[in-house]
């Protein structure tokens, strides 16, 4: 028994170390006018989808989803701040395991072309970056000073240690590594990106490297040596010319970025694009041999606080919303959409010969949860942990804190009414003197001052501050510090003495208390609900305020009355039959104590 034993043991060996060898002979090169994959042309038909966006439970699911598509790639950016949320502390681990996202698209027949960056914009808090960089003095992202570099080395090299091994070229389903993000709309230093590229190589990114920029900065946004590939454009012939200009005369011809839709920010009409706009150019780029990343394929859900926001000297403040359903072609919830179903066929088109699609798997189960009783409400004021004491107000960064809320305190003398002005305030803040709520200042209104009337005594002022998101884009990547920035003048005086709460909401509190609802501060809700089967639902809080939702104890992402998103998407993957936890920290309307499950989303209503 031991020898048979022994013997089904060496099979087993042999078998691994040939499909090892097989797997390792893969290569992919740069053809005259193609992509070369084991030396015959290869026609990447990719989607874009985001790993931190998507359950880690359902990652599987979106891929084969794609298969269904047509789609033979899937393209992804790496996040730096979800990896290094701290300086020097690493995060691979639950749903920010990139190498097991590889992985699993690998088994399910799918290649990967992967964007690292380190910046990534994709309406991402701070576009990747880590908030604290911004606390190293002097440090510029996207520069080659060297404080900047050396961080940007470290964190490159612990990806480096999860990825490059899982490349084409070591037996892996990475075929393409890009570095930088659309550079040519930032700047244009050469040298710069050369020790991008210097760095990747180090890192062990030894396989295919390419830039990516949109026509007007392809021209200053890609390395000589490098393929560079164009976003948004998908006229055969201008894709063509674009890339032979700035390659040589020679492809391949990639367009890293084709649009099907976009995204959405609060206080903004929702953006739905019919698929009929795309279906010729779809057809005639495949038709022309062009391979092509849809951006996106499957948007997904932004949680937590990772929403970044558009902003700049002609635009105002825009944060995004926690929905990034973007119009793809797949939904939110991973479902097919028409556009998906009209890509397919198209596609379809373009199969080698004997090839078909898999069949399109089916619709997600979806509930309705009846209403749900919040039954504990905990006012702001009792959940503050111990303050920082300090003269003047401190920003988020200052504070050692990324995201969330930060509750600046400070006692003034009554009787007297003035202007209250917060000097650069970033980006939101509720107003309360003696614990009531009396006015909001939001900054995507330019909103900063506030007329105050403040009764007879020592009064309490309260300015609970939120992050909104960091700006993702442009050159305010180098002034994005949350709080009140600057400082607080009331009545043409500025105030000092500042008691300082921290908010980060990283994980929920664990001290709370019920207690009754000060005026109107406001309240973090709790409570739970009883599932005899699970499934995907939406949470509808078109009744409420403003606030940010946990099932769980995941952190599903905000909610705003404004719109135009009023529900927020629960996957089925983060429910359970029996007793379910839920939280919502609500801001504007504490006195809400009811919400329930609907089946399906809300994303175009607007107040």
């Amino acid at each position: 028994m031991k020898r048979l034993g022994a013997v089904i043991v060496f099979i087993i060996t042999c078998y691994l170390q040939v499909s090892a060898q097989s797997i390792s002979q893969h290569t992919f090169a740069l053809g005259e006018t193609a992509f070369l994959l084991d030396g015959k042309p290869f026609q990447m038909i990719s989607g874009e989808m985001h790993y931190p966006r998507v359950p880690r439970e359902a990652w599987r699911a979106r891929m084969k989803m794609a298969k269904a598509m047509g789609l033979n790639t899937i393209g992804t950016y790496v996040f730096w701040n979800l990896h290094e949320p701290e300086k020097g502390r690493y995060d691979f681990s639950g749903n920010n395991d990139i190498a097991e996202f590889v992985k699993i698209a690998q088994e399910e027949g799918l290649w990967v072309v992967l964007r690292p960056s380190p910046y990534v914009c994709a309406e991402w808090e701070f576009g990747g970056y880590p908030y604290w960089l911004q606390e190293v003095k002097g440090l510029e992202v996207r520069s080659k000073e060297p404080q900047y570099l050396e961080a940007y080395r470290n964190y490159i090299k612990a990806v480096g240690k999860q990825l490059a091994p899982l490349q084409v070229n070591h037996g892996g389903n990475i075929l393409m590594v890009q570095i930088e993000n659309e550079y040519g709309s930032y700047s244009n230093d050469k040298d710069y990106l050369e020790v991008n590229r210097k760095m990747f190589v180090d890192a062990g990114f030894d396989g295919l490297l390419y830039t990516c920029d949109p026509e007007a900065a392809i021209k200053d946004g890609h390395l000589p040596g490098l393929l560079p590939a164009i976003n948004g454009i998908d006229d055969p012939a201008k894709v063509k010319k674009l890339i032979n200009e700035n390659h040589d005369g020679k492809g391949p011809y990639y367009i890293a970025e084709w649009y099907p839709a976009w995204f959405d920010w609060w206080g903004t009409k929702h953006h739905t694009v019919s698929y009929q706009k795309y279906l010729g150019p779809l057809d005639s780029v495949l038709s022309a041999g062009i391979s092509i990343n849809m951006y996106m394929f499957h948007g997904g859900t932004t949680r937590g606080f990772m929403n970044g926001a558009n902003g700049n000297d002609h635009t105002p403040y825009e944060p995004q919303i926690s929905s990034y359903d973007y119009d793809a072609p797949l939904d939110e919830a991973g479902n097919a959409t028409e556009k998906f179903m009209q890509f397919r066929k198209v596609i379809a088109k373009h199969l080698p010969a004997g090839q078909s699609l898999p069949e399109v798997p089916a619709a997600r189960p979806v509930i309705e949860i009846p209403a749900i009783k919040l039954t504990q409400s905990t006012s702001i004021f009792s959940l503050r942990p111990i303050p920082v004491s300090s003269d003047k107000p401190l920003t988020f960064e200052d504070l050692g804190q990324a995201y969330g809320w930060v509750l600046y305190s400070t006692t003034l003398d009554g009787n007297k009414s003035g202007w209250l002005q917060l000097k650069e305030l970033r980006d939101y803040c509720i107003v309360m003197v003696n614990g009531k709520r009396v006015g909001v200042l939001d900054r995507r209104k330019a909103q900063d001052s506030l007329l105050l009337q403040l009764p007879a005594g020592k009064v309490k002022l309260d300015l609970l501050v939120e992050n909104l998101g960091r700006i993702n884009f442009g050159p305010y990547l180098l002034s994005n510090k949350k709080g009140i920035t600057e400082k607080v003048i009331f009545d043409h005086k500025e105030l000092k003495n500042w008691q300082l709460f921290k908010f980060p909401f990283d994980q929920l509190p664990a001290n709370t208390v019920k207690t009754t609802p000060v005026n109107n501060a406001p309240a973090l809700k709790q409570g739970s609900f009883v599932l005899t089967e699970v499934g995907d639902t939406y949470l509808d809080l078109s009744n409420w305020g403003k606030g940010a939702v946990w099932i769980n104890g995941h952190h599903l992402g905000r909610y705003w009355e404004v719109g135009p998103q009023q529900t927020i998407y629960v996957p089925a993957e983060w429910l359970k039959k029996g007793r379910n936890s839920i939280a919502v920290m609500e801001l504007l309307k504490p006195e809400m104590k009811e919400l329930r499950g609907i089946k399906h989303p809300i994303l175009d209503v607007l107040k």
